[in-house]
């Protein structure tokens, strides 16, 4: 995957430019649990951040699963059945999506996009067994529309 830039984009406004990092692939069973796991750089505390998660099947618009910040601030999307979950750990600085009884129709692309405040500061998307980062212009071609559907990054 060379040429693939895993920095995030800088957001006007913000104070640091974390990166977020996932494993390179992720696969489970039928009926199994799977974690999907959105790392932030050192430096930059997860438990200050949003985490949200987004779910893209072939052919079909991103779907907004869920935002998590803790338990006691979180918000499930429309819809979204109750085995996709968020949770941290902040002793390893990350975030998570969890699946719990996994159904083959969860075979998907994941987004994990981290906001501190105002700022957009990521989006890394887990494809099937590869992990890749958006390059900016994704986000210059992609972002207004996200962002109208989303209510992000305005």
């Amino acid at each position: 995957m060379g040429g693939v830039d895993r920095s995030l984009q800088y957001f006007p406004g913000s104070s640091s430019q974390p990166v977020v990092t996932q494993p390179p692939s992720v696969s489970v069973l039928p009926g199994n649990t799977v974690k999907l796991s959105c790392t932030v750089s050192s430096g930059n505390s997860i438990s200050d951040y949003d985490v949200r998660w987004f779910q893209q099947q072939p052919g079909n618009s991103p779907r907004y699963l869920l935002r998590y910040k803790s338990d006691s601030d979180k918000n499930q999307g429309s819809g979204v059945p109750a085995r996709f979950s968020g949770s941290k750990d902040t002793a390893s600085n990350t975030g998570y999506l969890t699946i719990s009884g996994a159904l083959a129709e969860d075979e998907a692309d994941y987004y994990c996009a981290v906001w501190h405040s105002d700022a957009c500061h990521s989006d890394t998307v887990l494809r099937g067994s590869e992990t890749k980062a958006f390059p900016p212009r994704t986000w210059a071609q992609h972002g207004i529309a996200w962002a109208a559907a989303f209510g992000l990054c305005l």
